[in-house]
This record gives C-alpha cells, structure tokens and sequence, in this order.
C-alpha cells in the first residue's frame, strides 16, 4: 500500500488525519474505529474544511452514546458548537439509512419466523423517538408482512387510536392479521391500562371480521414487552 502522502503546507492540519482514518476503515471496514472515529468519518464530507474530532468528542459527551447521537433530532444536535444543518442532516440520514435496511429485511417476509429482526426494526425505527407513535403491522394469510404503516402520533405520553380505522384500513388491503406496536418515550415499556383497553377494543373489532390481532407490543429505548408474552392476548 502507498505511503499516506503528507499535507502541504497549504493544507489544513488535519488533512493527514483525515487521510490516515479513511485508510484504517478501508482495511477494517470500520470495525477498529472508536465511536468518536466513525462519528469523525460522517462529518467530512459535511464539514470539508474543519478539525471535527473535538466536535465528534462533544457530541458523544452531550448524548452519552453512538446510538443517542444518531437517534437526536435536528435541533438538538445543532446545540453542539460547530454543527450547523447540514452536518446535523448528514447524522440523520445514516439512522434513517439503518432503519430501511432493518425494514428491507422483513418487508414481504413470514413475520413468525422472523420475529427479532422485526423486534430489531421496530425499535431502532420508534424506540428513541420523543413523542409516541403508533404503527400497524399488516399480514396476509401465510403470515407475510405485506405493510406497515404509521396510523397515528401524539404527545410525549399519549397517542390517540382509533380500532375502527385500524381494521377499515385491514379490509382495504385484505389483511388477514395484524401487530400492532408504539413507543414509550419514557423508557418503560410496561404497557398501561389505557393500551390494554385499547388493544382488546381492536381485538374485539378485528374478531368479528375475520382478522386476527396476532400481538401488540411496546418498544422503548430500554427494551420491549409482548402483550401475548404478558398473558394480555
């Protein structure tokens, strides 16, 4: 392999880093970089001309981990000096890169035998989200995720559902099943009165119809709960 070329004088002083970093994550595929490191790599290209390790180390102390960075919003990433919009939209788009290829992996698939990617999608794609969401997970009758849509968002604690558009939008897509599942932004994934009342309101609708509610769960940054593995279904 060549030498790493030395910067010129007129190039800034951390171009030789930035040179020796790239080369140690094409020998490694990044897999002996630290986390201040691959953080490093994503804002080159954002911040062509700037030393971003003292940046890359700040924004790791502000959110405590790799996965609190990537999983920060806009405007609280640009809360750290020297991230402007457009490196905050670099960080972003790399989480909502690994929430496609987590999606990619369990789109059109059998949904029971392939339960901890979904688990996996479903968490990296809700779990560190701030205000609660509520997805649907549509089946058909081999089991085969045939869509999954956002139904509803609300407040930091509350999200309004309503079963009745739930299993309307069933019966457009002639689902035979359905999961459903939505965040606790406060970390606990223990489901509440108000989501046991509501699941088996849709239970009860979905029934007479013909549609199975195979389970519901509730993820959060911290882990996830089952109602089937709960005895709630």
């Amino acid at each position: 392999m060549p030498d790493t070329p030395t910067p010129t004088p007129s190039e800034p002083h951390h171009a030789g880093h930035r040179q020796r970093l790239r080369a140690r994550f094409q020998k490694s595929k990044g897999n002996d970089l630290a986390d201040y490191e691959l953080i490093e790599l994503l804002l080159f290209a954002a911040m062509p001309r700037r030393d971003v390790k003292p940046i890359a180390k700040a924004l790791l102390k502000r959110f405590a981990s790799f996965a609190g960075v990537l999983n920060a919003d806009s405007a609280e990433l640009q809360k750290t000096n020297g991230i402007g919009e457009v490196a905050a939209v670099s960080l972003l788009a790399v989480r909502q890169a690994a929430v496609r290829l987590l999606q990619d992996d369990v789109m059109n698939q059998p949904v029971l035998g392939n339960w901890q990617s979904l688990m996996d999608y479903c968490r990296v794609s809700m779990g560190h989200n701030k205000t609660e969401q509520f997805r649907v997970l549509f089946l058909n009758r081999k089991n085969i995720l045939i869509a999954d849509e956002l139904q509803q968002e609300g407040t930091i604690d509350h999200t309004p559902v309503y079963p009745r558009e739930v299993i309307k939008r069933a019966l457009d897509l002639s689902a035979s099943a359905l999961i459903l599942v939505h965040n606790h932004p406060s970390g606990d994934p223990t489901p509440s009165q108000a989501d046991i009342e509501m699941t088996r309101e849709l239970q009860g609708a979905g029934e007479k119809l013909g549609i199975s509610l195979h389970d519901h769960v509730v993820v959060s940054k911290s882990g996830n709960s089952s109602f089937k593995t709960l005895g709630l279904l």
